[in-house]
């Protein structure tokens, strides 16, 4: 999980004391295994700023390649000539140039140079050649209303130090910005915003009914697979909408390639919230969607172009047509956003960690989904995260909002069951005094609900941590919060014994009489026959 500390930032009121390295150190002191910090933009340096793309003049070169040569301005009082090899832009787009004097990441200085028959007095700059993301089909195209002549470096936050942490099977809940915000905050004792709580007004009130015509239908056949599927519908989306500035740097600082408003806006979301979504062209949708098993010679066409034969056991979205789906793992291409996608249907949804597991390993297709999923992902995400989307979706793409439908089985339990734990129990597992507060102010870190009950508490673990299950498990996040390096040094003191009882007396002492006759003991193999 690659995590963007000015992303973090927004949900931890972090100190201007706190070092990158400092922000390691203490997430690795807690259990997070950071491996590396990554400073984006640190070696970017001179003259990088905002351009507007005024026109362009298309040539065929010598080698067949087609080139733009761009008038660009900067800010100066005449525009620059700049040549482009890049097509996905057009006049009136802002850009990011470089000019004469500016050196790019891996020492690429800038300079006036003449080339294909023009002077070229500049660059315009790919995410690539930037550093802050792996794209390089294009140029980078900013928001109109990015303001012209500006740093580039500062306007658009291109220095950002990122933290990539392993995440192990047991921390799923840290394979999103909300939970390593959460353990940061825990880590330095920091007040912590919930982003889960941004989609309050976006939410439909408890009960509400919603117009039929406003919804999709969804069917639940295989409750075991999936016990709650929130659709919700959106029209009038804007095929041609940018996705917005702030939401792509992010995207590519977590390893994530920007590819249209509204994936990138499911992206978005599942890094932020650790929810994976989905958003199928409700134009090529057949009638319900459902979950269900595969059946017999069954095919599907991942997004990934493979043609996949289904197993029996694999969980499926389908809808009329048949399968549209790997639950958890990878939507099919038959109902894929395209440039001409104008109406939408947002999936969230609750899948069954081992069945999208076992899918995931049975079809070799490890995606981003599935990784949360068969960690576990927070049962009452679902439809915070669509809402979010939706939001997202009327704010920067002009899409008009339907209504959700929320489908919960009988089975779906978002409450873990509550643990009873006495107040001195960390003390006694981990050899030193806490003390109440503590305890009950490092459990309500985490997400837990702590009451107290006389000399007990009464804890119930949040939804997002599966792994809390018994009074040992609660002990563990005081004692790793408030840090392993504070444990004593020193063998804890042996409580006073009993000693031996009466029957252990009696066979120890028929034993030490039988050997002082000459009798050797066997010991017998326990899980063997007695007639062996």
């Amino acid at each position: 999980m690659r995590a963007p500390l000015s992303w973090l930032a927004e949900y931890v009121e972090l100190p201007p004391s706190a070092t990158p390295r400092a922000i390691a150190d203490a997430l690795i002191r807690i259990g997070l295994e950071v491996e590396t910090v990554d400073s984006l933009g640190s070696d970017i340096s001179g003259p990088v700023v905002i351009g507007h793309v005024l026109s362009f003049e298309e040539f065929v070169a010598g080698n067949g390649k087609t080139i733009r040569f761009c008038q660009v301005d900067v800010g100066e009082a005449s525009p620059r000539g700049i040549i482009c090899g890049a097509a996905n832009f057009a006049a009136g787009d802002k850009v990011i140039v470089a000019l004469p004097g500016s050196v790019l990441p891996g020492g690429f200085a800038i300079s006036a140079r003449k080339t294909y028959g023009r002077l070229s007095d500049g660059m315009i700059c790919s995410a690539r050649e930037l550093r802050i993301g792996d794209d390089h089909t294009g140029i980078v195209v900013l928001d109109p209303d990015a303001p012209i002549g500006a740093d580039a470096v500062k306007t658009l936050e291109l220095r950002d130090d990122v933290l990539d942490i392993a995440v192990t099977p047991d921390r799923g809940y840290a394979l999103s910005i909300r939970g390593v915000a959460r353990e940061l905050a825990a880590a330095l004792d920091l007040p912590y915003r919930d982003p889960a709580d941004e989609a309050g007004p976006c939410l439909p009130a408890e009960g509400a009914e919603a117009d039929a015509d406003q919804v999709w239908p969804v069917r639940l056949e295989d409750p075991a697979g999936c016990d709650r599927f929130v659709s919700w519908r959106v029209g009038s989306l804007n095929p041609a909408a940018r996705t917005p500035w702030t939401m792509r740097r992010r995207l590519w600082a977590c390893g994530m390639r920007p590819i249209s408003l509204a994936v990138d806006v499911t992206n978005y979301l599942m890094l932020e919230l650790g929810q994976p979504l989905h958003a199928y062209d409700a134009a090529k949708l057949r009638g319900a969607i459902g979950v269900r098993r595969a059946r017999h010679g069954e095919r599907l066409v991942t997004l990934d172009g493979v043609d996949r034969p289904l197993d029996p056991e694999d969980l499926l979205i389908v809808d009329d047509s048949g399968p549209i789906g790997l639950a958890g793992t990878m939507g099919g291409a038959s109902t894929e956003i395209d440039s001409q996608s104008t109406e939408a249907v947002i999936e969230a949804a609750h899948f069954d960690p081992i069945a999208v597991a076992r899918m995931a390993r049975r079809h070799k297709l490890a995606s981003e989904a599935s990784r949360r999923f068969e960690r576990g992902v927070d049962p009452t995400l679902p439809i915070i995260a669509a809402a979010r989307a939706v939001e997202l979706l009327a704010r920067h793409g002009g899409a008009r909002p339907g209504r959700p439908l929320d489908v919960r089985t009988e089975g779906y339990r978002p409450a873990p069951s509550p643990i009873r734990i006495r107040s001195d129990h960390p003390d006694r597992v981990a050899g030193m005094h806490y003390g109440e507060q503590v305890v009950v102010r490092r459990l309500a870190q985490v997400g837990c609900e702590v009451r107290r009950d006389g000399e007990a508490l009464d804890v119930v673990p949040p939804p997002w941590r599966p792994d809390l299950t018994d009074p040992n498990d609660l002990a563990e996040e005081v004692i790793r919060l408030e840090g392993y390096d504070r444990l004593p040094s020193m063998l804890p003191r042996a409580p006073v014994g009993r000693g031996l009882t009466e029957e252990q007396r009696r066979r120890r002492l028929v034993g030490r009489l039988l050997a002082a006759r000459g009798f050797v003991e066997a010991l017998a193999y326990p899980f063997l026959s007695a007639d062996v």
